[in-house]
């Protein structure tokens, strides 16, 4: 099995480009940070090469930039190719299946964009945090467990009110 999750925030903004069939793609790297510290106290973080196509490419070129955190799910991929002296060069980079929203500045957080014949790019809009605001380096909101019942049940479609607020 090949597969990747990762969470963690833009280096630059993305841009989509076209192969010379005109397939839109977007190359971009995520900042993840490393589960623990170094020995000096500091957080590390790899720096990742992924690379998404067509919707979804357009996807995360529409809705998100530079220092936003974004949610990925792809596989490994790598490729090798001769330079112009003749040296093999080899690629390692992640092909995005999904991408979803992490902050939930402007977006609800946990929407995912999961392409599939003949679905539109949704259309909500994406207002990232400024540079200044409390938002921009806040981290992410705990897990939390709600202890209230759900009494009754909703059936595929259908949609109505939770018995309480999340």
């Amino acid at each position: 099995m090949n597969k990747v999750e990762l969470v963690g925030r833009l280096t630059k903004d993305p841009e989509i480009k076209l192969t010379t069939n005109q397939t839109q793609f977007c190359n971009f790297t995520v900042a993840v940070d490393r589960r623990f510290k170094d020995q000096n106290g500091q957080r590390q973080a790899d720096f990742i090469n992924c690379v998404a196509w067509r919707q979804t490419a357009v996807f995360i070129q529409k809705y998100f930039r530079k220092g936003n955190r974004i949610g990925l799910v792809g596989s490994i991929q790598t490729r090798s190719y001769d330079d112009q002296s003749g040296q093999k060069k080899f690629i390692t980079e992640v092909v995005i299946d999904e991408a979803e929203f992490v902050e939930s500045a402007g977006a609800p957080a946990g929407d995912v964009y999961r392409p599939e014949p003949a679905s539109p790019v949704p259309t909500q809009s994406f207002n990232p945090p400024s540079a200044d605001s409390v938002a921009a380096s806040a981290p992410t909101a705990p897990n939390m467990q709600i202890d209230a019942p759900v009494s009754g049940g909703f059936e595929e479609g259908q949609s109505g009110e939770l018995p309480f607020e999340i």
